[in-house]
């Protein structure tokens, strides 16, 4: 998003994710999200397992259909409901009955005991306030086994200005996974375009952890 985006409207702001499912509707899967199926199918070979997934800041479905064409039950939530329309809209019609979606802020919501979180690239669009305790009701979910999925921004991100979005640490994101395995951790720090073509910093760090033990 535009580094301005504390001045928007929640008009522009929708239109401008509006404009970003359109785009982004067809796109592949995360690394993070295949990552964390491919360790529970790992996990689960030879005694299938029925799954349930939270999907944080679903945006258009790339990951939640990815879940759900790996049989998942996927709880997909954003707060904008052009999302909740695009994803539905783009999942075929055999995996609807396995796909709930919910209309809600990510600064509020309640995350339901699962499997698997998956947060890609949503997270850092909460303020700092709002952002911990998010993150710590992510952790919260899962029991021992379950796993989380983020794409999350670091401190050298270009929004990492902007009052409204919090851009981490990397360290302060690996302190706070007390309990976790890091299955998969990338930090990289790179210059290219937004999916709608704005030229950003990119500082991102993408993460798989497993929880091992109740902290």
């Amino acid at each position: 998003m535009s580094e301005d985006s504390a001045q928007q409207t929640p008009e522009e702001i929708s239109e401008y994710w509006a404009r970003y499912y359109k785009v982004t509707v067809d796109r592949p899967a995360w690394e993070t999200v295949r990552t964390a199926i491919a360790g529970f199918a790992a996990q689960d070979a030879g005694a299938p397992s029925s799954r349930f997934a939270v999907d944080l800041g679903c945006g258009a479905g790339r990951d939640a259909r990815e879940l759900l064409k790996a049989g998942w039950r996927v709880l997909a939530v954003d707060r904008e409901p052009a999302a909740i329309e695009t994803l539905t809209a783009a999942t075929p019609a055999e995996l609807r009955p396995m796909l709930q979606g919910r209309v809600e802020d990510l600064a509020t919501v309640q995350v339901p005991p699962c499997d698997l979180v998956n947060a890609s690239l949503c997270l850092p669009f909460l303020a700092p306030d709002a952002f911990w305790p998010t993150w710590r009701r992510v952790l919260d979910a899962l029991p021992v086994g379950g796993r989380v999925a983020a794409m999350l921004f670091g401190d050298m991100d270009a929004s990492a200005s902007d009052p409204t979005m919090t851009c981490v640490p990397p360290d302060r994101i690996r302190d706070s996974l007390t309990g976790f395995d890091l299955e998969h951790w990338s930090v990289t720090e790179e210059d290219r375009p937004t999916a709608l073509g704005e030229m950003h910093h990119f500082h991102l760090i993408e993460l798989v952890a497993r929880r091992t033990s109740q902290d």
